[in-house]
Protein backbone atom coordinates (compact mmCIF):
# COMPACT_ATOMS: atom_id res chain seq x y z
CA UNK A 1 0.00 0.00 0.00
CA UNK A 2 1.30 3.26 -1.31
CA UNK A 3 1.63 5.54 1.92
CA UNK A 4 1.91 8.71 -0.16
CA UNK A 5 -1.08 8.18 -1.89
CA UNK A 6 -2.50 10.99 -0.47
CA UNK A 7 -0.33 14.00 -1.22
CA UNK A 8 0.13 17.17 0.45
CA UNK A 9 -2.90 19.12 -0.67
CA UNK A 10 -4.86 16.00 0.63
CA UNK A 11 -2.84 15.93 3.71
CA UNK A 12 -2.88 19.32 4.65
CA UNK A 13 -6.80 19.19 5.06
CA UNK A 14 -8.16 19.17 8.44
CA UNK A 15 -8.87 15.62 10.19
CA UNK A 16 -11.82 14.30 10.89
CA UNK A 17 -13.19 13.73 14.13
CA UNK A 18 -13.95 9.88 13.72
CA UNK A 19 -15.45 7.34 16.70
CA UNK A 20 -13.43 4.55 15.19
CA UNK A 21 -10.29 3.50 16.50
CA UNK A 22 -8.07 3.11 13.35
CA UNK A 23 -9.94 4.91 10.95
CA UNK A 24 -8.09 8.48 10.03
CA UNK A 25 -9.66 11.11 7.41
CA UNK A 26 -9.15 13.96 5.88
CA UNK A 27 -12.39 16.32 5.40
CA UNK A 28 -12.91 18.47 2.40
CA UNK A 29 -16.25 21.01 3.33
CA UNK A 30 -18.37 22.09 0.62
CA UNK A 31 -21.57 24.44 1.31
CA UNK A 32 -23.68 21.35 0.57
CA UNK A 33 -21.97 18.21 1.34
CA UNK A 34 -18.58 16.73 2.71
CA UNK A 35 -15.73 14.61 1.33
CA UNK A 36 -13.81 12.40 3.34
CA UNK A 37 -10.00 10.86 2.22
CA UNK A 38 -10.11 8.25 4.99
CA UNK A 39 -7.08 6.31 5.46
CA UNK A 40 -8.69 3.00 7.93
CA UNK A 41 -5.78 0.22 9.48
CA UNK A 42 -7.57 -3.43 9.45
CA UNK A 43 -9.52 -3.01 12.19
CA UNK A 44 -12.15 -5.71 12.03
CA UNK A 45 -15.69 -4.11 11.86
CA UNK A 46 -17.39 -1.03 12.05
CA UNK A 47 -21.06 -1.77 13.16
CA UNK A 48 -24.35 -1.45 11.42
CA UNK A 49 -25.24 1.85 10.81
CA UNK A 50 -27.36 4.58 9.05
CA UNK A 51 -27.07 8.13 7.62
CA UNK A 52 -28.05 10.07 4.78
CA UNK A 53 -26.80 8.65 1.26
CA UNK A 54 -22.96 8.13 1.13
CA UNK A 55 -21.13 7.56 -2.16
CA UNK A 56 -17.87 6.33 -2.23
CA UNK A 57 -14.71 4.56 -4.00
CA UNK A 58 -12.16 2.48 -2.74
CA UNK A 59 -8.63 4.05 -3.48
CA UNK A 60 -6.11 0.68 -2.10
CA UNK A 61 -7.70 -2.37 0.04
CA UNK A 62 -10.16 -4.52 0.37
CA UNK A 63 -13.44 -4.37 2.10
CA UNK A 64 -16.96 -6.58 2.49
CA UNK A 65 -19.69 -3.50 3.00
CA UNK A 66 -22.74 -4.97 3.50
CA UNK A 67 -25.61 -2.35 2.83
CA UNK A 68 -29.76 -3.12 3.63
CA UNK A 69 -28.90 -7.26 4.68
CA UNK A 70 -26.52 -7.30 0.91
CA UNK A 71 -22.59 -7.85 1.32
CA UNK A 72 -20.53 -7.21 -0.80
CA UNK A 73 -16.04 -7.71 -1.62
CA UNK A 74 -15.05 -3.88 -2.71
CA UNK A 75 -11.60 -3.53 -3.91
CA UNK A 76 -9.50 -0.79 -5.50
CA UNK A 77 -11.67 0.86 -7.96
CA UNK A 78 -14.71 -0.30 -7.31
CA UNK A 79 -17.36 2.14 -6.13
CA UNK A 80 -20.25 2.21 -3.68
CA UNK A 81 -24.00 3.90 -2.96
CA UNK A 82 -25.55 3.49 0.30
CA UNK A 83 -28.77 5.10 0.01
CA UNK A 84 -29.97 7.77 2.86
CA UNK A 85 -31.35 5.88 5.79
CA UNK A 86 -29.76 1.93 4.72
CA UNK A 87 -28.35 -0.07 7.46
CA UNK A 88 -24.91 -0.30 6.82
CA UNK A 89 -21.67 -2.12 8.27
CA UNK A 90 -18.35 -2.71 7.01
CA UNK A 91 -15.69 -5.49 7.46
CA UNK A 92 -12.40 -4.39 6.74
CA UNK A 93 -10.42 -6.90 5.90
CA UNK A 94 -6.96 -5.34 4.65
CA UNK A 95 -5.79 -1.76 5.56
CA UNK A 96 -7.48 0.28 2.97
CA UNK A 97 -7.85 3.98 1.48
CA UNK A 98 -11.24 5.12 0.34
CA UNK A 99 -12.71 8.69 -1.00
CA UNK A 100 -16.54 9.33 0.40
CA UNK A 101 -19.27 11.73 -0.53
CA UNK A 102 -21.62 12.29 2.14
CA UNK A 103 -25.06 14.11 1.34
CA UNK A 104 -25.25 15.64 5.27
CA UNK A 105 -22.44 18.47 5.50
CA UNK A 106 -22.32 17.82 8.76
CA UNK A 107 -21.56 14.07 8.99
CA UNK A 108 -18.27 14.76 10.59
CA UNK A 109 -16.57 17.62 12.21
CA UNK A 110 -12.94 18.96 12.25
CA UNK A 111 -10.47 17.47 14.83
CA UNK A 112 -9.64 20.13 17.53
Amino acid sequence: MAEDLYPPIIRDLPLANIPFEGVKGHLLQGASRQVIFFDIETIGVIPEHAHGAQWGVILEGEVELTISGVARTCRKGDSYYIPAGAPHSVSVKTRCKALDLFEEVDRYQPKE
